[in-house]
C-alpha cells in the first residue's frame, strides 16, 4: 500500500497567500455540467487551514455552534457531539487545549460532474499514536454548490499512514466511484455499504468483511459484555445516511467512507440504578444523573477497502472513529 498524490501545499499556507493564488489562476467552470478537478490546490489549503482553526477554536471554547462552520456530514454529528460532551464537565471551556497542527499536506482531487464534490486532504499532524509516532490524518472536504464552502465530513487515521494504491489518470487526478448512480465495480456499491455492514454486526453472517477489530473481533468483544455483574447490555446496529465518499483504487477497488449507528442499551438489576457522568448527561435532552436502564448511540465513521467485483477478497474496515451522540432513559 501506498500513498501518491499529485499535489503537495504546505498545510500552513497563509491566508494571503491562498488568495493570492485563487487570484492569480482565477477561471470560470461550470461544475453542474462539466467534468473537472472537484478543487484547486489553492483552494483545498485554504479549506484544510479552515479546518485546523475551527478545530483549535471548538476545542478551546467547547462551543458545540463553531462545528458546523468547519465540518458537516457524518463528521460534523461525531465532533459535535464531543464537544457537547466536553462542556458538559468543561462549562468554562479549555483555554489549555493543545492545539492541532497539520503538516507535510497531500490533496488527492477527483474530476466530477454535478454536485456534491469532495476531494481527500492528508497531512501530518502534531498528534502521536500508541506506539509514539506522529499520525497524518486523513479528511475527507466536500460541498454541495459553488458558492458553499469545503467542510470537512470524513476523519481517519490510517494504518502505518497509508492509503490503498489510488487509480489516477495522465494528469493526476483520482476518480470518485458512483454512490448510486451507476455501476460501481464494487463487491458492494458505496451507498450499500452501511446497510451491509450494520447487517453484518447484526448476524454475522457472510463473507463480505475481513476479520479485524471491528468486524467479527467486535461482535466477540460485545458477547463478552452482554452480561456483566448486575447488568445487561444489548447493541442494536442500524445503517446511516450521510452520503459515502468513494476513491477508485488501482486494482479496480475502492476506498470508501461511509458512516453507521449502533444503539447500547444497558439494563441494571430490578431495584438498582447507575450513575450516569456528566459527559452522558451533555448529550441528554433531559438529563438525569441516576438511572437504571439508559440507551446510548454512537455514530461510527469508517474507512474501508472495498475490492472489485470480479476479484477475489473482503472488505478490508482500515479505520473506525466513533463518539456517543445521543443518551435516553425510559
Amino acid at each position: 500500500m501506498t500513498r501518491r498524490s499529485p499535489f503537495r501545499v504546505p498545510a500552513t499556507l497563509t491566508s494571503a497567500a491562498a488568495a493570492l493564488v485563487i487570484l492569480s489562476g482565477c477561471m470560470t467552470v461550470h461544475g453542474e455540467r462539466e467534468i473537472v478537478p472537484a478543487v484547486s490546490k489553492a483552494e483545498a489549503a485554504k479549506a484544510l487551514q479552515h479546518f485546523t482553526d475551527g478545530f483549535n477554536k471548538a476545542n478551546r471554547t467547547l462551543d458545540p455552534k463553531v462545528n458546523a462552520s468547519y465540518e458537516a456530514g457524518a463528521l460534523l454529528s461525531i465532533d459535535e457531539a464531543g464537544i457537547k460532551a466536553a462542556h458538559a464537565t468543561r462549562p468554562q471551556g479549555n483555554p489549555n487545549f493543545p492545539g492541532l497542527t497539520l503538516k507535510d499536506a497531500h490533496f488527492t482531487v477527483p474530476k466530477q460532474a454535478g454536485w456534491p464534490k469532495s476531494f481527500l486532504a492528508d497531512a501530518v499532524s502534531n498528534r502521536k499514536d500508541r506506539g509514539g509516532n506522529y499520525t497524518r490524518w486523513f479528511l475527507v472536504f466536500s460541498r454541495d454548490a459553488v458558492d458553499a464552502p469545503w467542510r470537512a465530513v470524513y476523519l481517519s487515521t490510517l494504518p502505518d499512514n497509508k492509503v490503498p494504491e489510488l487509480a489516477r489518470d495522465a494528469d493526476g487526478y483520482a476518480e470518485a466511484v458512483p454512490a448510486g448512480d451507476g455501476p460501481s465495480g464494487l463487491t458492494v456499491d458505496p451507498d450499500k455499504l452501511s446497510r451491509s455492514y450494520t447487517d453484518y454486526l447484526k448476524t454475522g453472517e457472510g463473507e463480505l468483511f475481513a476479520s479485524g477489530p471491528d468486524t467479527d473481533l467486535r461482535r466477540r468483544d460485545r458477547a463478552a459484555k452482554s452480561h456483566t455483574v448486575g447488568a445487561r447490555i444489548q447493541w442494536v446496529d442500524q445503517p446511516a445516511d450521510f452520503p459515502p465518499v468513494a476513491l477508485r483504487t488501482k486494482d479496480g477497488g475502492a476506498l470508501v467512507f461511509f458512516a453507521s449507528y449502533y444503539h447500547q442499551q444497558k439494563t441494571v438489576f430490578k431495584g438498582s440504578t447507575m450513575n450516569v457522568s456528566a459527559a452522558v448527561q451533555g448529550v441528554m435532552a433531559k438529563p438525569v444523573k441516576q438511572a437504571s436502564k439508559i440507551t446510548l448511540t454512537y455514530l461510527t465513521g469508517q474507512a474501508v477497502k472495498v475490492p472489485a467485483k470480479d476479484a477475489s477478497g473482503k472488505i478490508e474496515v482500515l479505520n473506525l472513529i466513533e463518539a456517543r451522540t445521543s443518551a435516553r432513559v425510559p
